[in-house]
């Protein structure tokens, strides 16, 4: 018995320490962590301004802005409207379709908050289709 006990602390330490390694060759840290390695904290007396909070709000604004640019760049809307419009529509069907048999298959018996879970889901999923397709069209 007391041989076991032993061998179980021995084998925390080790693998604490193992843990230790872990996390020092990985450089993990707690907290946010700037893309040139250095962090930003937030307490009561000071203000962090690596996102958009205060006098950085403009320089967050513009990072925004490019990433949308790199993204409309990459999917070429006006070149792909009418294939995207058909995913979006097939996928709008296909998600009625889930919704349809989620409620003939809805065990009234049991589970009922499940199954009505899912279809709110599912109906939010429909609802966001109907967003990205308004989207598409503005452009």
């Amino acid at each position: 018995m007391h041989i076991d006990l032993i061998k179980i602390c021995i084998i925390l330490v080790i693998s604490f320490f193992i843990i230790y390694l872990v996390i020092k060759t990985f450089n993990i840290r707690e907290g946010l962590t700037n893309d040139d390695g250095s962090t930003s904290t937030t307490d009561t007396t000071t203000t962090s301004t690596s996102l958009g909070e205060a006098g950085n709000a403009s320089n967050y604004a513009s990072t925004i802005k490019a990433l949308t640019v790199q993204l409309q760049d990459q999917i070429l809307i006006s070149k792909y409207r009418t294939d995207y419009e058909n995913v979006i529509i097939n996928l709008e069907d296909y998600i009625n379709m889930l919704m349809l048999k989620q409620v003939l298959n809805m065990d009234t018996t049991t589970k009922t908050i499940a199954n009505l879970t899912t279809l709110n889901t599912l109906f939010s999923a429909k609802k966001s289709l109907n967003d990205v397709m308004l989207y598409i069209d503005k452009q």
